[in-house]
Order: C-alpha cells, then structure tokens, then sequence
C-alpha cells in the first residue's frame, strides 16, 4: 500500500511544484477624477443628480467632446475593469501613468481609496508609474479648469486661487491645483512607489545596493523623495520615480517614470514649476535629459538574466512608432505637427532600449491599442500600446507569462459598463443650457441615446473627429472637397464606367459611405487597429482595399487632390494590417509575434 502512495506521489510531484502561470493586468490613463469626492477645505460636492439623488462633481459634455479623453464615465468604467480583473483572479494590475486627470489632491485621495479598497478585499498589488497627468509638472502648481459642470447647466470654475480661471461662477479649492511629484508620492506610496514587505525586490535608479543583499530596510531608504532626484539640466534638480519590483518569485517589474521636465529658462528659480516643459513628447526627451535610465534598465537587464528573472518594463510612453509605418504618409498629407506626430518616438529610442536588454515594454499616453516590434541585430524589443479606458475603444491588458521566453498578451475590451449613463439627465440640463445662449457648437444629443459603454465611446470618437480632429489636423480645402463625396464619387474619380464594368466593378454598391464615413473609420483604426473591424461594415471594407489597390495604380502627378486621396488610402491600409494587437503569443526565443 505505501509502495503504491509514494508511487502515486512520485508521478504526481512534478504537476504541484510547476509554477502557476504569472497575470498581470495592464490598466493605462484611467484618467481617473473623483465624481462623487469632496474637498477638505470646502463644503462644495457637485450639483445635484435627479436621476440618483446624490451630488456629482463632473465636468461638461462639450468639454469632453472636445478632448482626446472623457472625464466622467471612465469612473465607472474604472470599476468595471477592476471587478473583471477580481473575478479573474488576477492579483498584480500594473498602471502605466495617467492614473489621474492632473494630479488634483481631491481625485489622488480617491484613487487612493479605491485602490486600497481591491487591495483589502481581493488582495491585488497595484504598481503604478507617472504619466504627464501626473504631474503635470515636477512640483505643485496652482491650477482649476473653467469646465465643470453647475447647477445651471452652465460652466462652473473650481480653482485654487481666487485670481485664476474665466468663470464668473466658481469654487475655490486647494485640493484642485496640480499636484507635484512629493503629494503624489506621499498619497500613493503604498501603490510601488514605496516597497512593501511582502516585495521580494525593490530598487531605484539610484539605489547602489546589490540584489543579492536587499532587505526591505534598504528599500524604504532608498525610497525617500530626497534620494530620487537628478539633474536635468545644469543647476535644476528634479524627482524620477523609477523604480523595479519583484511582486513575486522570478518577475521583475521595471516602472520607468519616462516624464521629463526641463526648464523653458536657466535663469529662473529650479523650483518654478510654471518654468518646466510638459513632457508629453516622451521618450526622446529622455534620451537627452535623462539618459541614467539607459545604463539602469541595462544593469538590471544583465541581472536578471544572470538570477532567472523575467523582466517587464512599462512606463506611461510608448518606445516604438505606433502608427504601423503610416508616419511618413501621414506627415506628407497633414504636416508634422499634426495628428500628434511630436509624440512618435525617434527610432533611436527602441535601439537603445533594445541594446540595453529590453525585450517586453507596456505603454499608455496614446489611448490606443496597437503592437510595435523593434529589432536591433539580435535584440527584439516588443511595445505593446495599452487603450485608455476613457477613450475608443476602452479596454486593458492582461500579459500571461507561461515561461520566460513565451507570454500571452490578451485585450479585454470594456463593451457593457453599469452605470455609465448615470450622468445622463445632467448633460440633459447641460445641453438646454447652450440650445439658449449663443455663439456655441452644439454636440450632438442622441449621445445620450447610446445603450452601452462600447457605444458611448464610439459616439463620442464621431463627435471628437467631427469637432476637434477634422478642423484640427485637415486641410480646409481639401475637407471642403471631399465633404459631399460618397464611395461611388471617389471611385469614377479614377475609374471610367468601361474600366468599372471590365473589372467587374458595380459603382452603385458605394454609394452607402460617406467621405466623412471614411475619415471616422481612419480614427477608429488608428485607436483601436484590428479591433476597429467589428465597428465597420464588412462590405466597406472589402471596397476599401479594392479602392486602396486602384489609387496605388493610378498616377496621380498631374492631380493634387487625387494624389491626396492616394495617401488617404494608403494609410488606412497601413493602420488596418498592423502586427497583432488584440490576442498574441510572444516567443521571444524564436524573436516573433504570432495571432491568436
């Protein structure tokens, strides 16, 4: 009888000592503000909600629609998202900046509740790095925004200084100005700013302790605020919450705080953060101004391959041209400063990151799902591009770590959302407000008719591409051209009806687009890339492809604007056919990509 247990034992050991397949979810700019917080020095809590009877502390539909991001519903997609992760188990959800919408001490307060909530309750360790939300700038800054909503349906001013801010209403707060690098690590500490005991690791770019001799002593040391400062230019020393963690056995977590603020003028005072550049453009700042990063991550990249450890990095900003080789294209169409070209990464970036050892890299600030792969001779660096949760198409990430040369990248796409038209009677009142004053673009009502979360966000890309993208980034004339075209028109406009009818080509199954159809399906690639087809007709996008093949023919020398329709397909072919981004397998011994 024992000969047969300790048989069994034998055969069965090797199953209980494997080890469990390590999840990670990625959550990137929540852009999280706190609808339903309250101001410590202020009795204010928002304007009152008929539809649930508490008071609500949001800002206006027209601002939102007007901006890359919303404000309000991402709160409760932020919920959502944190409850799907608790189902499915996952216990490490990794944050790569945009946390906040400004670093506002009210919002870092709720945040913070939240996150300590799902941590006491399902036990998931939050990870968290900055983002150019926050801060906004290395230090506090005074601040407020002209666009919350009041109870009048008109805009509302919360500001932190009575002599800031357009609004004649308003509400003055301090914990609305802009937090500093020191506020958010004193309120998230606890969130892989700070170690905590149960971190097997944890380390600065400027902790000199080996990895073998760490203790969390150590660590807590090395996380003082006074330790982490560098200086980025001559004579102006700012903070750099890098940071690398072990959450469990054999995983290091590299969270590159990729912000780099440099002074406009070397004569002011250090501590002007008004002085201090935005760091949105990213990663090419950093090669310049903060190059201690590089020799960092490839000091960690030799350990961890010299221990066994499997090395993730994520930082707020992307590595790797997220554009699929569109950025040229778009360049000669629109120019360089638009389509928030000044946010590409130079190539240099994913060079030096992959010399450096860098293989897996997440990264949010774009609020699109995208995959970009870099190679430099034998080295392969993946950039995996989180969506936002509060643009289209919401969703997170969840990375499976099966070995340390193959992982599973999966996207969970946000589509039902409870609660998100719960603001819905507000924006009601809000939108009769602007019907009676003058002067104003009005947005579009039937955004309040949408019925899921998927749909809202939807709606709101068709209001941002049509009140902010078009005007913005296109030229008029040709916008002026193209605005009473459908597909039939952009077809004979290189096609004669004998060409159409030796192809096999019926012109008037194109006439069911718009040009204006067309552009909304360029943005919707370009935010959500091969999870944009299941919001375009299956139809259209065959005869995009034949129109794409039959502009490429065309020599188009002679005729400017056709020369502009060319590029216009051109990219939407480059943004439709990118590398896998929804559900992939990484191999990183044989170097490739393969969809799922």
């Amino acid at each position: 009888m024992n000969k047969i247990i300790f048989s069994c034992f034998i055969f069965i050991a090797p199953f209980l000592s494997a080890q469990k397949p390590v999840q990670i979810a990625f959550l990137s700019d929540v852009h999280f503000q706190d609808l339903y917080g309250s101001f410590s020095d202020q009795n204010f809590k928002g304007i009152m909600n008929r539809g649930t009877g508490k008071p609500t502390i949001l800002r206006t539909m027209d601002s939102q629609l007007h901006s890359t991001r919303i404000f309000n519903e991402n709160y409760f997609a932020f919920l959502k998202a944190l409850n799907d992760i608790a189902t499915k188990g996952i216990k490490i959800v990794a944050m790569p900046g945009d946390f906040s919408d400004d670093g506002q001490a009210y919002n870092l307060r709720g945040l913070h509740a939240i996150l300590e909530k799902y941590h006491q309750k399902y036990g998931i360790r939050f990870y968290l790095t900055t983002g150019n939300h926050d801060p906004v700038g290395p230090f506090r800054n005074e601040g407020g925004k002209d666009d919350f909503l009041g109870q009048d349906g008109k805009p509302l001013g919360i500001y932190s200084k009575e002599n800031i801010g357009k609004t004649t209403d308003k509400v003055i707060t301090k914990d609305i100005a802009e937090s500093g690098y020191l506020e958010i690590l004193n309120e998230l500490k606890d969130f892989g700013f700070y170690p905590k005991e149960e971190d097997l690791y944890w380390g600065t770019p400027f902790d000199h302790n080996p990895f073998k001799n760490y203790n969390y002593k150590k660590g807590i040391q090395a996380a003082d605020y006074s330790k982490r400062m560098y200086e980025v230019t001559k004579g102006f020393s700012v903070p750099d919450l890098s940071y690398v963690v072990e959450p469990v056995k054999d995983v290091w977590m590299i969270a590159i705080d990729g912000n780099t603020y440099v002074p406009k003028n070397i004569n002011e005072h250090p501590e002007n953060t008004s002085n201090y550049k935005g760091a949105s453009i990213g990663y090419n700042n950093v090669l310049t101004n903060k190059q201690h990063l590089i020799p960092w991550v490839k000091k960690l990249s030799v350990e961890a391959k010299k221990n066994n450890k499997t090395l993730i990095a994520f930082t707020h900003y992307p590595m790797i041209d997220f554009n699929d080789g569109a950025t040229q294209e778009i360049k000669s169409l629109l120019g360089e400063k638009k389509w928030q070209l000044e946010r590409v990464p130079q190539e240099e970036v994913a060079k030096v990151f992959a010399e450096a050892g860098l293989q897996i890299h997440f990264a949010g600030h774009m609020h699109i799902n995208d995959t970009g792969i870099g190679r430099e001779g034998d080295n392969i660096l993946v950039n995996v591009q989180v969506p936002s949760l509060a643009a289209y198409l919401p969703a997170y990430k969840i990375l499976t770590i099966q070995s340390p040369d193959k992982m599973e990248v999966q996207t969970e796409v946000l589509s039902e959302v409870p609660r998100f038209d719960e603001l819905f009677p507000l924006y009601e009142k809000e939108y009769e407000a602007l019907q009676n004053s003058t002067g104003k673009i009005l947005w579009n009502k039937d955004i309040l008719k949408t019925k899921s979360y998927h749909d809202f966000m939807l709606f709101h890309l068709k209001e941002l591409v049509r009140l902010r993208m078009i005007p913005d980034d296109w030229p008029k004339d040709f916008i002026e051209k193209t605005k009473n075209l459908n597909g039939e028109d952009l077809l004979l406009l290189i096609q004669n009806k004998d060409q159409l009818k030796e192809k096999r080509i019926t012109s008037e199954d194109f006439k069911k687009w718009s040009f204006d159809d067309l552009l909304l399906d360029l943005y919707k690639f370009q935010s959500a890339d091969e999870l944009a087809k299941k919001d375009i007709p299956e139809e259209r996008l065959k005869q995009y492809q034949l129109l794409e093949k039959l502009y490429k023919d065309q020599d188009s020398k002679d005729d400017p604007f056709v020369q502009q329709l060319k590029s216009v397909f051109k990219i939407l072919s480059l943004l439709s056919n990118g590398d896998p981004s929804d559900h992939f397998e990484i191999d990183l011994k044989r170097k490739e990509i393969k969809r799922l």
